[in-house]
């Protein structure tokens, strides 16, 4: 595999990591832009954006966009975050004029009024949608409280009032403002010739407005907080807890991921054992979430009513003997393990190594091989773990608990 860089004239950043062993082409324009960008007026507007994308251009209708995907075989879709809204699909190598092409146009849409009132009523059906699955209310509702004061703290979807209130002429405006040549990295992973790609993407992204985007990347200091909602028709409690973690360009991001992988992974993982492996919780889970100048401990429970303030107050206990004692080199051991093999088995696909390659470029500018992935893993120590504890100790800042109990004590 070799990795290439390149910058266009306007500031859109092109970085590749080619492999000529492989049968397939991945491809993302990631846009440096999601719901911690946008102003309380615009709450919603990068996500309403992203559906707004496959409506077509001044070249393609959205018919042709889909059509086009379809007749060559290729896998593609978008996603936004609280940070990025990228762009990507997969496909054969011959196929890359045509992708660079469609997938190029994605990023700059019509943006025709009718297309926008339609798709503004899927929007609000999307958001109710959503409201009726207990865990992502819980999970909206603790980034809020935990992010309050914070753009973290932005709903990425928006509400029903502000996408209703929201105007396509503010759309277009934040368009103007986010979707900029220089607010823009395009990661290609896979067999394709490095030349060639300039070529198109010179071609078709050439041409784009420069520009940049500044943002605020102040670390979180989240205020302790506790909220119930009820909610009679469900069956289980859904508990979100949250806490402050090592930020993206942190040295102990990679300790955080470990230990995250040690106390709360979905299997073989102190809580699992503890906890599901017992059956006294379908779920009991800790991850760690890495954003721009700040991070996240997260963690899930979901358990009978009955049973939750009992085993928050375990998973609390628990966090604190980590925090007294640490891990074992055993433990450690397993995770570097278990998180090396997600690495290695990750990158057999070109989609799997562009999400590698994409992550490490935007939060830090860097390209790691699987290699070296593999060595920074490894280099990770007891004493790393020791000195993040001391840093971002386990504990549960703020607490959203959603189900049929109408009150909960966690202490």
């Amino acid at each position: 595999m070799k990795f290439h860089e390149a910058v266009l004239g306007n500031g859109l950043q092109i970085v590749a990591e080619l492999n000529p062993a492989v049968y397939s082409v991945a491809a993302s324009f990631l846009v440096r832009t999601g719901s911690r960008d946008e102003t309380e007026g615009e709450s919603g507007v990068s996500h309403f954006l992203e559906h707004m994308a496959f409506k077509g251009n001044d070249r393609f209708t959205a018919d042709d966009v889909n059509r086009i995907f379809d007749e060559i075989g290729a896998e593609n879709n978008a996603s936004t975050s609280e940070e990025v809204t990228q762009y990507h699909a997969v496909f054969l190598p011959e196929y890359l004029p045509t992708v660079m092409e469609v997938l190029s146009g994605l990023l700059t849409p019509a943006l025709r009024q009718e297309d926008y009132d339609l798709e503004k009523q899927v929007i609000l059906e999307e958001i109710g949608m959503y409201q009726d699955q207990p865990s992502w209310v819980a999970y909206e509702h603790a980034m809020e409280s935990h992010f309050k004061g914070h753009p973290l703290g932005q709903c990425i979807l928006g509400t029903t009032e502000s996408i209703t209130e929201l105007t396509s002429e503010q759309m277009r405006a934040y368009h103007a403002r986010h979707y900029t040549a220089g607010n823009v990295v395009l990661a290609v992973t896979g067999n394709t010739d490095w030349d060639v790609l300039q070529e198109q993407v010179e071609q078709f992204c050439g041409g784009w407005k420069p520009g940049h985007c500044d943002r605020i990347v102040t670390e979180a200091s989240p205020v302790a907080s506790a909220a119930v909602l009820e909610r009679e028709s469900s069956l289980q409690e859904q508990v979100v807890q949250m806490a402050p973690a090592p930020p993206a360009r942190s040295e102990l991001r990679l300790a955080a991921e470990l230990l995250a992988t040690v106390v709360g992974d979905s299997s073989g993982s102190r809580l699992y054992w503890d906890l599901v492996d017992s059956g006294e919780a379908e779920v009991a889970e800790l991850g760690y979430n890495e954003y721009d100048g700040s991070g996240v401990w997260m963690t899930w429970l979901s358990c009978l009513p009955k049973d939750t303030e009992r085993i928050a107050a375990r998973i609390a206990a628990l966090y604190a003997e980590v925090n007294r004692s640490g891990v074992t080199e055993a433990e450690l051991d397993r995770a570097r393990n278990k998180v090396a093999s997600r690495v290695v088995l990750r990158s057999e696909r070109p989609m799997g190594r562009l999400s590698s390659v994409s992550t490490s470029w935007m939060y830090r500018g860097e390209y790691l091989s699987v290699e070296e992935e593999l060595r920074q893993l490894q280099a990770v120590t007891l004493k790393d773990i020791q000195q993040l504890l001391e840093a971002y100790p386990l504990r549960q800042v703020t607490t959203v608990a959603i189900g049929p109990c109408g009150s909960l004590n966690f202490g």
